[in-house]
């Protein structure tokens, strides 16, 4: 072999060790403007870092995918993006490895929930009040003024599912944002919500995709709605739609391995990079969702802040989805709305 081969062969040796080190990795999202936020925020980081290459995948949120791979023992995804009831039944269910909490290093650091046994939440949305205050008169402060149409005038979008919709009825009949899951986890508790939507029907323009509550409240559709807060923000420079957090729900969408995924050591400590400081300031520049890493609120400037579910003055009177409450009644109350929407 001669001098210049065995030359060409060391260098490609340490390439090849090189890229042993840097793992790549499929990263499965939800796609569209969050998507977008995550390649800036944490992908493109991560690669100049040299980590290794992020292969960026697209889902829906189907836990049918991730059951049917974990199932054949054929995994291909190394991190999927997760809501926090699929992220609770699916690590019920033995779809993800269980986690570490010290693998993001200290849990006091994040918001309340954020971490839990098979997933780290990585941003914060709400579901909030919306308006369009060109066409109301004086400025709601809550959902007992979203119930109240005779001092508001104008049709009500709520999104078409007992999930927020029975949480935001009693917050409207008078029932603390931080005790409405004792009461909805009552008979007489869920009574009480839809009657209180029954006082609203005729006003009610359902909702189902998370374009539509700012398509209805800049075209005088509705005079207020629920809606995703990031949804707001993103046209606000164009309208005047503004948000009431008070009674908002917040939640998280973590980052999970599924069971028997490849590369899970270099997998936790990408899940450990998107969290840390820094790039939770990146994401959250990029589209207006909350860190679940506290210690990036003092890095956002003002007028950012001021649109993050996690703002101390936003967050102090919203209340977290709570995923346990869903998962033990959520058939039955689904099933109920159904029927009560159809009459």
């Amino acid at each position: 072999m001669s001098n210049y081969l065995k030359l060409s062969a060391l260098a490609l040796g340490l390439v090849c060790a090189g890229h042993a080190v840097a793992e790549n990795l499929t990263a499965v999202s939800f796609g569209g403007a969050n998507k977008q936020a995550q390649v800036k925020a944490f992908y493109q980081p991560w690669e100049a870092a040299g980590h290794g290459r992020i292969v960026a995948g697209e889902y829906n949120g189907e836990m049918a995918k991730v059951k049917a791979m974990v199932d054949t023992n054929s995994v291909s995804w190394n991190l999927v993006e997760v809501e926090s009831p699929e992220l609770a039944r699916g690590c019920d269910e033995g779809l993800f490895e269980e986690l570490d909490p010290g693998v993001v290093g200290n849990p006091d650091d994040f918001v309340e929930g954020a971490i839990q046994p098979c997933g780290v939440g990585f941003f914060v949305w709400s579901t909030v009040l919306a308006y369009n205050a060109d066409k109301l008169k004086s400025a709601p402060s809550g959902w007992a003024d979203f119930w109240d149409t005779e001092k508001f005038p104008g049709k009500r979008g709520l999104r078409k599912g007992a999930k927020y919709t029975l949480e935001f009825a009693l917050m409207a009949d008078g029932v603390p944002a931080k005790e409405v899951y004792q009461v909805l986890a009552t008979k007489d508790g869920q009574n009480r919500a839809f009657r209180k939507l029954d006082q609203l029907k005729p006003h009610i323009q359902w909702w189902e995709a998370g374009a539509q509550p700012p398509q209805f409240l800049a075209s005088g559709d509705v005079v207020m709605s629920s809606a995703y807060n990031g949804r707001i923000a993103a046209v606000q420079n164009e309208s005047n739609l503004q948000i009431v957090w008070s009674g908002g729900i917040y939640d998280f969408d973590s980052w999970a391995i599924p069971k028997g995924a490849k590369s899970q050591e270099q997998a936790r400590k990408f899940i450990a990079f998107t969290v840390e400081p820094q790039q939770q300031k990146a994401y959250a520049e990029n589209i207006a969702y909350g860190p679940a890493n506290t210690q990036a609120v003092s890095l956002l400037d003002e007028k950012r802040l001021a649109q993050m579910p996690t703002a101390p003055e936003n967050i102090a009177d919203q209340v977290a989805m709570d995923v346990t409450f869903w998962a033990d009644y959520g058939e039955q109350l689904e099933q109920r709305f159904n029927a009560w929407a159809a009459r």
